[in-house]
Protein backbone atom coordinates (compact mmCIF):
# COMPACT_ATOMS: atom_id res chain seq x y z
CA UNK A 1 0.00 0.00 0.00
CA UNK A 2 1.02 3.69 -0.08
CA UNK A 3 1.46 5.92 3.12
CA UNK A 4 2.95 8.84 4.08
CA UNK A 5 6.29 8.43 5.97
CA UNK A 6 8.35 10.20 7.94
CA UNK A 7 12.02 10.54 7.19
CA UNK A 8 13.47 13.12 9.91
CA UNK A 9 12.53 16.99 10.51
CA UNK A 10 10.42 18.24 7.39
CA UNK A 11 10.91 15.36 5.40
CA UNK A 12 8.12 13.09 4.73
CA UNK A 13 7.62 10.42 1.79
CA UNK A 14 4.50 8.94 0.32
CA UNK A 15 6.03 5.41 -0.25
CA UNK A 16 5.34 2.16 -0.94
CA UNK A 17 4.94 -0.10 3.01
CA UNK A 18 3.44 -3.49 3.42
CA UNK A 19 -0.21 -3.74 4.06
CA UNK A 20 -1.30 -4.17 7.82
CA UNK A 21 -2.61 -7.67 8.74
CA UNK A 22 -4.69 -8.89 11.90
CA UNK A 23 -2.12 -9.31 15.29
CA UNK A 24 -4.19 -9.49 17.74
CA UNK A 25 -7.84 -11.14 17.98
CA UNK A 26 -9.35 -7.90 18.04
CA UNK A 27 -7.89 -6.31 15.58
CA UNK A 28 -9.95 -4.45 12.63
CA UNK A 29 -8.36 -3.98 9.26
CA UNK A 30 -9.79 -0.36 7.84
CA UNK A 31 -9.34 1.17 4.19
CA UNK A 32 -9.29 4.79 4.72
CA UNK A 33 -11.71 7.00 2.95
CA UNK A 34 -10.58 10.22 4.15
CA UNK A 35 -7.74 11.56 6.28
CA UNK A 36 -6.86 14.86 7.65
CA UNK A 37 -3.58 16.79 8.79
CA UNK A 38 -3.96 18.39 12.61
CA UNK A 39 -1.67 20.89 13.72
CA UNK A 40 0.25 18.21 15.69
CA UNK A 41 1.11 16.47 12.51
CA UNK A 42 3.15 19.75 12.12
CA UNK A 43 4.46 19.24 15.28
CA UNK A 44 5.96 16.18 13.63
CA UNK A 45 6.99 17.07 10.50
CA UNK A 46 8.86 19.59 12.03
CA UNK A 47 10.61 17.21 14.14
CA UNK A 48 9.40 18.99 17.19
CA UNK A 49 8.33 15.25 19.42
CA UNK A 50 11.02 12.70 20.22
CA UNK A 51 10.94 9.21 19.35
CA UNK A 52 9.80 9.96 15.92
CA UNK A 53 11.49 7.39 13.92
CA UNK A 54 12.67 6.81 10.42
CA UNK A 55 9.64 5.27 8.23
CA UNK A 56 6.89 5.88 10.97
CA UNK A 57 3.40 6.37 9.23
CA UNK A 58 1.59 9.48 9.92
CA UNK A 59 -1.94 10.44 10.55
CA UNK A 60 -4.17 10.22 13.56
CA UNK A 61 -7.74 11.80 11.63
CA UNK A 62 -9.44 8.87 9.25
CA UNK A 63 -12.20 7.44 8.81
CA UNK A 64 -12.90 4.47 6.47
CA UNK A 65 -14.43 0.65 5.27
CA UNK A 66 -14.20 -1.74 7.65
CA UNK A 67 -11.96 -4.39 5.60
CA UNK A 68 -11.21 -7.30 7.54
CA UNK A 69 -12.10 -8.00 11.34
CA UNK A 70 -10.67 -10.39 14.36
CA UNK A 71 -12.19 -13.19 15.46
CA UNK A 72 -13.42 -11.58 18.73
CA UNK A 73 -14.21 -8.53 16.93
CA UNK A 74 -17.88 -8.40 17.60
CA UNK A 75 -18.82 -4.71 17.06
CA UNK A 76 -18.21 -4.10 13.53
CA UNK A 77 -18.27 -6.23 10.84
CA UNK A 78 -16.58 -5.54 7.21
CA UNK A 79 -18.36 -3.08 5.29
CA UNK A 80 -19.36 -1.07 8.17
CA UNK A 81 -18.72 2.62 7.79
CA UNK A 82 -16.35 3.86 10.80
CA UNK A 83 -14.36 6.97 12.13
CA UNK A 84 -11.95 6.66 14.49
CA UNK A 85 -10.52 8.07 17.86
CA UNK A 86 -7.34 9.17 17.97
CA UNK A 87 -7.07 7.93 21.49
CA UNK A 88 -6.80 4.07 21.67
CA UNK A 89 -8.30 2.79 24.71
CA UNK A 90 -9.13 -0.62 25.71
CA UNK A 91 -12.38 0.19 27.57
CA UNK A 92 -12.00 -1.72 30.83
CA UNK A 93 -8.92 0.00 32.74
CA UNK A 94 -9.28 1.76 35.81
CA UNK A 95 -9.11 5.13 33.86
CA UNK A 96 -11.88 3.55 31.28
CA UNK A 97 -13.96 2.86 33.43
CA UNK A 98 -13.98 6.18 35.05
CA UNK A 99 -14.28 7.84 31.51
CA UNK A 100 -11.18 8.77 31.03
CA UNK A 101 -10.13 7.10 27.79
CA UNK A 102 -6.88 9.16 26.93
CA UNK A 103 -5.34 7.74 30.37
CA UNK A 104 -5.90 3.85 29.39
CA UNK A 105 -3.19 2.08 31.03
CA UNK A 106 -2.92 -0.74 28.35
CA UNK A 107 -2.68 0.23 25.30
CA UNK A 108 0.68 2.60 25.53
CA UNK A 109 3.93 0.52 24.77
CA UNK A 110 6.44 3.31 24.71
CA UNK A 111 6.81 5.76 27.98
CA UNK A 112 4.55 8.47 27.02
CA UNK A 113 5.94 12.44 27.65
CA UNK A 114 5.95 13.07 30.88
CA UNK A 115 9.68 13.65 31.90
CA UNK A 116 9.23 13.45 35.78
CA UNK A 117 7.73 10.06 35.55
CA UNK A 118 8.72 8.03 38.20
CA UNK A 119 6.54 4.52 38.27
CA UNK A 120 3.15 5.96 36.93
CA UNK A 121 2.49 4.29 33.44
CA UNK A 122 1.83 6.06 30.58
CA UNK A 123 -1.16 7.45 28.86
CA UNK A 124 -3.28 6.22 25.99
CA UNK A 125 -1.46 4.71 22.85
CA UNK A 126 -2.05 7.58 19.68
CA UNK A 127 -2.77 7.09 16.17
CA UNK A 128 0.95 7.92 14.10
CA UNK A 129 2.22 9.68 17.09
CA UNK A 130 5.95 8.78 17.57
CA UNK A 131 7.36 5.93 19.95
CA UNK A 132 6.36 7.77 23.45
CA UNK A 133 2.70 6.68 22.40
CA UNK A 134 3.35 3.91 21.24
CA UNK A 135 4.56 3.86 17.56
CA UNK A 136 1.02 2.85 16.17
CA UNK A 137 1.33 3.00 12.53
CA UNK A 138 -1.48 5.86 11.38
CA UNK A 139 -4.22 6.77 9.41
CA UNK A 140 -2.27 8.35 6.47
CA UNK A 141 -2.09 5.48 4.37
CA UNK A 142 -4.52 3.38 2.23
CA UNK A 143 -4.76 0.98 5.32
CA UNK A 144 -4.38 0.99 8.91
CA UNK A 145 -4.62 -1.59 11.33
CA UNK A 146 -7.44 -0.75 14.55
CA UNK A 147 -6.69 -2.31 17.76
CA UNK A 148 -8.78 -2.85 20.38
CA UNK A 149 -11.55 -3.55 17.47
CA UNK A 150 -14.58 -3.63 20.38
CA UNK A 151 -13.65 -0.36 21.48
CA UNK A 152 -12.57 2.09 18.87
CA UNK A 153 -14.25 2.48 15.79
CA UNK A 154 -18.07 4.34 16.05
CA UNK A 155 -20.25 3.63 12.86
CA UNK A 156 -21.41 6.64 10.44
CA UNK A 157 -25.47 7.03 11.06
CA UNK A 158 -26.93 7.04 7.82
CA UNK A 159 -25.64 9.09 4.54
CA UNK A 160 -23.53 11.86 6.33
CA UNK A 161 -20.67 12.82 3.92
CA UNK A 162 -16.89 11.88 4.98
CA UNK A 163 -16.16 15.78 4.99
CA UNK A 164 -18.72 15.84 8.25
CA UNK A 165 -18.01 13.47 9.98
CA UNK A 166 -13.70 12.91 9.44
CA UNK A 167 -13.58 16.13 12.18
CA UNK A 168 -15.34 13.76 15.05
CA UNK A 169 -12.13 11.63 15.33
CA UNK A 170 -10.14 14.34 16.98
CA UNK A 171 -10.66 18.01 16.68
CA UNK A 172 -14.40 18.66 17.40
CA UNK A 173 -14.39 16.68 20.27
CA UNK A 174 -11.11 18.09 21.36
CA UNK A 175 -12.95 21.19 21.09
CA UNK A 176 -15.92 20.40 22.56
CA UNK A 177 -13.85 19.08 25.79
CA UNK A 178 -12.26 22.65 26.04
CA UNK A 179 -15.37 24.43 26.28
CA UNK A 180 -16.75 22.18 28.63
CA UNK A 181 -13.80 22.44 30.89
CA UNK A 182 -13.73 25.85 30.94
CA UNK A 183 -16.91 25.60 32.44
CA UNK A 184 -18.42 28.14 29.29
CA UNK A 185 -22.26 28.41 29.21
CA UNK A 186 -25.30 30.72 28.68
CA UNK A 187 -24.17 34.09 29.18
CA UNK A 188 -20.61 33.42 29.48
CA UNK A 189 -17.55 35.19 28.07
CA UNK A 190 -14.32 33.49 26.78
CA UNK A 191 -11.30 34.15 24.97
CA UNK A 192 -9.84 31.69 22.82
CA UNK A 193 -6.33 31.99 21.78
CA UNK A 194 -5.69 30.73 18.30
CA UNK A 195 -8.09 30.48 15.12
CA UNK A 196 -7.01 27.47 13.76
CA UNK A 197 -9.05 24.58 13.52
CA UNK A 198 -9.72 23.24 17.29
CA UNK A 199 -10.03 27.10 18.61
CA UNK A 200 -12.71 27.77 15.53
CA UNK A 201 -14.52 24.75 16.43
CA UNK A 202 -14.37 25.81 20.28
CA UNK A 203 -15.91 29.17 19.40
CA UNK A 204 -18.65 26.89 17.59
CA UNK A 205 -18.98 25.06 20.28
CA UNK A 206 -19.19 27.84 22.67
CA UNK A 207 -21.81 29.50 20.92
CA UNK A 208 -24.26 26.24 20.50
CA UNK A 209 -23.84 26.49 24.58
CA UNK A 210 -24.93 30.17 24.73
CA UNK A 211 -21.49 32.06 25.09
CA UNK A 212 -22.40 35.95 25.23
CA UNK A 213 -19.20 37.16 24.68
CA UNK A 214 -15.82 35.35 22.69
CA UNK A 215 -13.20 36.60 22.01
CA UNK A 216 -10.84 35.01 19.52
CA UNK A 217 -7.22 35.74 19.26
CA UNK A 218 -4.62 35.52 16.46
CA UNK A 219 -2.52 37.32 13.93
CA UNK A 220 -3.56 35.95 10.55
CA UNK A 221 -6.51 38.41 9.34
CA UNK A 222 -8.54 35.99 6.93
CA UNK A 223 -8.80 33.73 10.07
CA UNK A 224 -10.28 36.22 12.19
CA UNK A 225 -12.10 37.57 9.75
CA UNK A 226 -13.68 34.19 8.82
CA UNK A 227 -14.36 33.65 13.41
CA UNK A 228 -15.85 36.88 13.29
CA UNK A 229 -18.17 36.20 9.98
CA UNK A 230 -18.99 32.64 11.20
CA UNK A 231 -19.61 32.64 15.06
CA UNK A 232 -20.18 36.23 15.72
CA UNK A 233 -16.77 36.27 17.60
CA UNK A 234 -14.51 39.63 18.61
CA UNK A 235 -11.51 39.02 16.48
CA UNK A 236 -8.16 40.20 18.35
CA UNK A 237 -5.30 40.38 16.41
CA UNK A 238 -2.12 40.48 18.64
CA UNK A 239 0.27 41.53 16.46
CA UNK A 240 -1.46 45.12 16.99
CA UNK A 241 -2.77 45.42 20.28
CA UNK A 242 -2.03 43.84 24.20
CA UNK A 243 -4.78 40.63 23.61
CA UNK A 244 -5.09 40.34 27.26
CA UNK A 245 -5.25 44.01 27.69
CA UNK A 246 -8.28 44.87 24.98
CA UNK A 247 -9.89 41.92 26.56
CA UNK A 248 -9.75 43.36 29.89
CA UNK A 249 -11.03 46.70 28.83
CA UNK A 250 -13.77 45.09 26.82
CA UNK A 251 -15.10 43.27 29.83
CA UNK A 252 -17.35 43.99 32.72
CA UNK A 253 -15.49 45.64 35.37
CA UNK A 254 -12.59 45.25 33.86
CA UNK A 255 -12.55 41.90 35.33
CA UNK A 256 -11.47 39.69 32.37
CA UNK A 257 -13.37 36.37 30.97
CA UNK A 258 -14.87 33.91 32.57
CA UNK A 259 -12.43 31.16 31.09
CA UNK A 260 -9.90 31.02 28.53
CA UNK A 261 -9.06 28.21 25.89
CA UNK A 262 -5.27 27.86 24.84
CA UNK A 263 -5.85 26.46 21.36
CA UNK A 264 -1.73 26.96 20.52
CA UNK A 265 -0.07 25.10 22.84
CA UNK A 266 4.09 24.74 22.84
CA UNK A 267 4.93 26.48 19.61
CA UNK A 268 2.78 29.33 20.23
CA UNK A 269 4.75 32.64 18.81
CA UNK A 270 6.77 34.02 21.38
CA UNK A 271 9.82 36.33 22.04
CA UNK A 272 12.99 35.88 20.16
CA UNK A 273 14.81 34.91 23.15
CA UNK A 274 11.85 31.91 23.88
CA UNK A 275 12.44 30.89 20.20
CA UNK A 276 15.89 30.77 20.71
CA UNK A 277 15.39 28.83 24.02
CA UNK A 278 13.00 26.04 22.18
CA UNK A 279 15.39 25.44 19.30
CA UNK A 280 18.47 24.90 22.12
CA UNK A 281 15.93 22.49 24.04
CA UNK A 282 16.38 24.90 27.01
CA UNK A 283 12.78 24.90 27.31
CA UNK A 284 10.02 22.46 26.19
CA UNK A 285 7.54 24.80 24.73
CA UNK A 286 6.65 28.18 24.59
CA UNK A 287 4.84 29.93 27.19
CA UNK A 288 3.76 32.68 25.42
CA UNK A 289 0.03 32.13 24.88
CA UNK A 290 -0.36 30.41 28.29
CA UNK A 291 0.87 33.73 29.78
CA UNK A 292 -1.67 35.77 27.83
CA UNK A 293 -4.00 33.20 29.63
CA UNK A 294 -3.79 33.55 32.56
CA UNK A 295 -3.34 37.44 32.52
CA UNK A 296 -6.89 37.75 30.40
CA UNK A 297 -8.71 35.50 32.44
CA UNK A 298 -10.64 36.85 35.59
CA UNK A 299 -10.17 35.88 39.18
CA UNK A 300 -11.66 32.51 40.14
CA UNK A 301 -11.83 31.59 36.37
CA UNK A 302 -10.74 28.94 34.47
CA UNK A 303 -7.88 28.50 32.25
CA UNK A 304 -8.54 25.36 29.30
CA UNK A 305 -5.92 23.68 27.53
CA UNK A 306 -5.97 21.55 24.54
CA UNK A 307 -3.17 23.02 23.18
CA UNK A 308 -0.37 20.66 23.30
CA UNK A 309 2.36 21.04 25.63
CA UNK A 310 5.79 19.20 26.65
CA UNK A 311 8.39 19.93 28.91
CA UNK A 312 9.38 22.81 30.95
CA UNK A 313 7.93 26.47 30.33
CA UNK A 314 10.13 29.22 30.82
CA UNK A 315 8.40 32.36 32.31
CA UNK A 316 4.99 30.39 33.51
CA UNK A 317 3.42 32.81 35.90
CA UNK A 318 2.14 30.11 38.50
CA UNK A 319 2.52 33.06 40.87
CA UNK A 320 0.03 35.05 38.82
CA UNK A 321 -2.45 31.90 38.84
CA UNK A 322 -2.38 31.31 42.26
CA UNK A 323 -3.06 35.31 43.31
CA UNK A 324 -6.43 34.75 40.80
CA UNK A 325 -7.32 31.51 42.26
CA UNK A 326 -7.41 29.75 39.04
CA UNK A 327 -8.21 26.17 37.98
CA UNK A 328 -6.42 24.57 35.39
CA UNK A 329 -8.14 21.47 33.06
CA UNK A 330 -6.45 20.09 30.56
CA UNK A 331 -5.03 16.83 28.73
CA UNK A 332 -5.38 14.95 25.38
CA UNK A 333 -9.40 14.17 24.67
CA UNK A 334 -11.28 11.60 25.82
CA UNK A 335 -12.78 11.32 22.78
CA UNK A 336 -15.11 7.68 23.27
CA UNK A 337 -16.96 9.96 25.86
CA UNK A 338 -17.91 12.41 23.38
CA UNK A 339 -18.91 10.76 19.54
CA UNK A 340 -22.35 9.60 20.70
CA UNK A 341 -23.51 12.34 21.89
CA UNK A 342 -21.94 14.73 19.09
CA UNK A 343 -22.74 12.38 16.10
CA UNK A 344 -26.19 13.31 17.57
CA UNK A 345 -25.30 17.19 16.31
Amino acid sequence: MRALTYHGARDVRVESVPDPVIQEPDDVILRVTATAICGSDLHLYRGKIPATEDGDIFGHEFMGIVEEVGPEVTEVKKGDRVIIPFVIACGHCFFCEHELMAACENTNTGRGAILNKKQIPPGAALFGFSHLYGGIPGGQAEYVRIPKGNVGPFKVPGSLPDEKVLFLTDILPTAWQAVNNAQVGRGSSVAIYGAGPVGLLAAACARMLGAEQIFMVDHHPYRLRFAHQTYGVIPVNFDEVDAAEFIIQNTTGYRGVDAVIDAVGFEAKGSMLETVMTNLKLEGSSGSALRQCIAAVRRGGVVSVPGVYAGPINGFLFGDAFDKGLTFKMGQTHVHNYLPQLLEH
